[in-house]
């Protein structure tokens, strides 16, 4: 079933606000796909997901690769799931470092997921602008 992103229903809203561990796939040089389990926000308002890192990790390692072989966001996709309900939300990611965008990031994940993350100088936000949504939540 398919989802506006900017807005979404008050069930597809809340089920993205619930504590769920989320899936995050990009993209790999070769083309197939890379998939992580993450925490992820969702901003309808603004029309973003957000994915804190590491700035090493692999996943930020493959956007980042994806943007400059592209030009622009990489093509990605987040998902959750409980029992028969489940969300997906795709788009184009880029990976944020300006400290603004990351303590946006960590509060955003702090409030859906009852829990600060410990301080990491290498703390890198993978931001997805989104354009499609789907889900049966």
């Amino acid at each position: 079933m398919s989802h506006d992103v900017l807005n979404p229903t008050p069930e597809y809203l809340a089920f993205w606000r619930e504590r769920h561990v989320c899936t995050l796939t990009t993209p790999r040089p070769d083309g197939t796909p890379h998939v992580v389990p993450v925490g992820v926000t969702y901003d309808p308002e603004a029309g973003l997901a957000r994915v804190i890192s590491n700035k090493h990790s692999k996943k930020v390692r493959n956007v980042l690769a994806a943007q400059d072989a592209q030009g622009g966001g990489a093509r990605v996709a987040v998902c959750q799931m409980e029992g028969r309900r489940w969300a997906t939300l795709e788009g184009s990611a880029v990976v944020r470092t300006d400290e603004a965008s990351v303590a946006d990031a960590v509060a955003r994940y702090a409030e859906r997921y009852g829990r600060t993350p410990s301080p990491n100088p290498d703390r890198v936000v993978v931001e997805i602008t989104l354009d499609r949504a789907m889900g049966r939540a």
